[in-house]
C-alpha cells in the first residue's frame, strides 16, 4: 500500500514515514501544500496524511482541490487545532478521518491502515480469500491458519492482492501501490515475486490473466 505524507514538520515527517514502512506502507513526503497537492493529484495513493498548517498551500485548500478534481483516495487529517470548528471544515472539504496533535504514532497508523481496508470494502480488520487469511493490522498472511514467511515485497503484493480479491489487478496497478515515487517500476521483479508467491500460497491462487494482469481467487484458496 502507497502513503502520501503532506507535513511541513520534518522530525514528524520522517517518524510518520517509519512508522508507516514497518507497518507496510510504503511512502511519499511533501513539504508543502503545493508539492503535496500536485503528488495527490499525479500520482496514484491508497491514502493520504494531510497535516491542515501547511505553508505555501492551506491543507484545507489541498483537500478542496483533490476532491474537486474527482480524486477519491482517503484522507487522514493531522492538526494542532482541536477546536471543532476546524474538524467540520476538514469533513466538509472531503476528509474522512481526523488524529489532533500530539497523537500516538501507532493511532495514525491503525487509523490510515482502516481507511485503506474499508475503501476497499473491508468491514474487519481481518480479510479472508479462501484459505488465505490477511490481518491487516498486524501484516501477517495465514493459509489455512499458518503464518506465511514472506519477504516485505512478497507480502505488499499479496496484500494488495487480497484487499482486492475476485478482480483482475493489471501490472500497472500493481506497480502503482507497491514502489514510491522515486523507485524503478520494475515489471520482471513483480513477476519473479508472483511466481514465488504461487508457490507458497498454492496452485490456481493467483491466477495470470494474459494482457490484464493478476486475480487471486479466492474460491480455488478455499480449495488448496
Amino acid at each position: 500500500m502507497r502513503c502520501l505524507i503532506v507535513e511541513d514538520d520534518p522530525t514528524l515527517s520522517s517518524q510518520l514515514s517509519s512508522a508507516l514502512n514497518d507497518a507496510g506502507f510504503v511512502t511519499d513526503c511533501a513539504t508543502d501544500g503545493e508539492e503535496g497537492e500536485f503528488l495527490g493529484a499525479t500520482e496514484t495513493y491508497d491514502v493520504a496524511v494531510l497535516d491542515l498548517g501547511l505553508p505555501g498551500m492551506p491543507g484545507i485548500e489541498v483537500l478542496e482541490s483533490w476532491r474537486a478534481a474527482g480524486i477519491s483516495m482517503p484522507v487522514l487529517i493531522l492538526t494542532a487545532r482541536g477546536e471543532w470548528a476546524d474538524k467540520v471544515a476538514g469533513f466538509r472539504a472531503g476528509a474522512d478521518d481526523y488524529a489532533v496533535k500530539p497523537f500516538r504514532l501507532d493511532e495514525v497508523v491503525i487509523r490510515a491502515q482502516t481507511l485503506v481496508r474499508r475503501a476497499a470494502g473491508h468491514a474487519q480488520s481481518v480479510i479472508r480469500a479462501g484459505s488465505l487469511t490477511l490481518d491487516s493490522q498486524l501484516g501477517v498472511v495465514t493459509r489455512d491458519g499458518v503464518p506465511l514467511k514472506l519477504t516485505a515485497f512478497e507480502l505488499r503484493i499479496l496484500a494488495y492482492l487480497i484487499h482486492h480479491k475476485r478482480r483482475v489487478v493489471s501490472r500497472t496497478e500493481l506497480a502503482e501501490h507497491l514502489y514510491d515515487a522515486n523507485a524503478d517500476r520494475d515489471f520482471k521483479s513483480i513477476e519473479v515475486v508472483i511466481g514465488r508467491l504461487r508457490k507458497k500460497v498454492g496452485d490456481g491462487v493467483i491466477e495470470t490473466r494474459r494482457g490484464e494482469g493478476y486475480l487471486l481467487n479466492d474460491q480455488t484458496a478455499t480449495q488448496a
